[in-house]
């Protein structure tokens, strides 16, 4: 289906529920902003690498890059999440399904970033949509699990391989500066605390946008009365408009997030930082080109986790991590019952 912004912006006018659709998704885009993906340049703030200000302005970049190119190669993990629930072949009913989930994701998500605890958007979306798919199907017939299995892949990915890579890459680099000295290589790391940040943001925009633009896609085609399709072709206005909302929720709220990964989870200096970005990079860029979807969170996180633990495992600081590990294990229950019982109350509305 060939959708213009001309003709979306036509739709918006004659279908409301076109533009109530895109508020919800636009409102889920923004959170997301604001409590997932500052982690993609928390270190590089942290460190003091760069400042706050630039560092912002290199993820609008970055987030537009990233999901421009990645997209061009394949829109794999927008075909996962897209798939990932059947709401069935009414389209109105699909629709409040749909609001309904929009709902839950921006209901969790506040909860979790007012808390300040870094909450991954890829298992909320996930969740909720399996919870109103299961709410309208009043079964779990509307749960594709083949896709799901790719879901708890990239947890596995994100959570371990984040740790390992960051514990590993931090003790080689340690072995191969041993004998420098540190003045002189500062600014090489630093530099490299920048890139990496950079190729994070990259690939971060790549991941979440294409989530939501999934999502945003399945709003506009169920509002045009398309349950269906054998072929998802993403407009570029759409990549666009979901890159800029992304941005601007980072640069309105994102700075609490920078604070509870970057300064209070370890005490990192610039090759550490260094080390986390090389992980949390190798983890996204796997994942993306394969179709699974991870949390940037997630996979920062426990890079940074496994970095701390290169040094000495007292480094880190545990109980944070832990509140982590358990708003990530409470996700898929607590976000998903969400959305089953928003569903079930907006059925009975609309």
């Amino acid at each position: 289906m060939n959708f213009s912004f001309g003709d979306f912006l036509i739709s918006i006018i004659h279908n409301p529920i076109l533009l109530v659709i895109t508020m919800l998704i636009s409102g889920v885009i923004f959170v997301n902003g604001c409590s997932d993906a500052p982690n993609s340049i928390a270190t590089s703030v942290a460190t003091r690498c760069i400042s706050p200000k630039k560092a912002l302005i290199m993820v609008a970049i970055c987030n537009i890059l990233g999901i421009l190119v990645i997209t061009f190669i394949g829109a794999t993990v927008a075909e996962t999440i897209y798939n990932i629930a059947d709401f069935g072949d009414n389209a109105h009913l699909a629709l409040v399904a749909l609001c309904s989930a929009m709902v839950a994701i921006v209901l969790w998500t506040l909860v979790t970033w007012i808390f300040g605890i870094p909450t991954s958007q890829s298992h909320t979306i996930v969740a909720t949509l399996s919870g109103s798919a299961i709410a309208l199907q009043n079964g779990i017939s509307g749960v594709n699990f083949s896709e799901w299995k790719k879901v708890i892949f990239g947890i596995i990915i994100s959570t371990f391989l984040g740790f390992i890579f960051g514990f590993l890459i931090t003790k080689l680099i340690q072995k191969i500066f041993k004998n420098s000295d540190r003045r002189r290589v500062k600014p090489f790391f630093k530099y490299g605390v920048i890139i990496g940040d950079a190729i994070e943001a990259f690939l971060n925009s790549a991941q979440d946008v294409q989530k939501f633009v999934a999502i945003f896609m399945m709003g506009v085609l169920l509002s045009n009365n398309v349950t269906s399709i054998s072929n998802l072709e993403i407009p570029i206005w759409m990549l666009i408009m979901c890159a800029f909302i992304l941005t601007l929720g980072t640069c309105v709220g994102g700075s609490r997030i920078i604070k509870n990964v970057g300064m209070k989870m370890a005490k990192l200096e610039t090759y550490q930082a260094t080390s986390a970005d090389i992980a949390g990079a190798i983890c996204l860029i796997s994942s993306t080109l394969t179709g699974i979807p991870i949390s940037t969170t997630q996979t920062k996180t426990t890079a940074i986790m496994g970095v701390g633990a290169a040094k000495r495992f007292s480094s880190v600081d545990w109980n944070i991590a832990k509140n982590m590990v358990l708003a990530w294990i409470i996700t898929f229950p607590g976000s998903g019952l969400l959305a089953y019982i928003v569903t079930n109350i907006f059925l009975k509305i609309f």
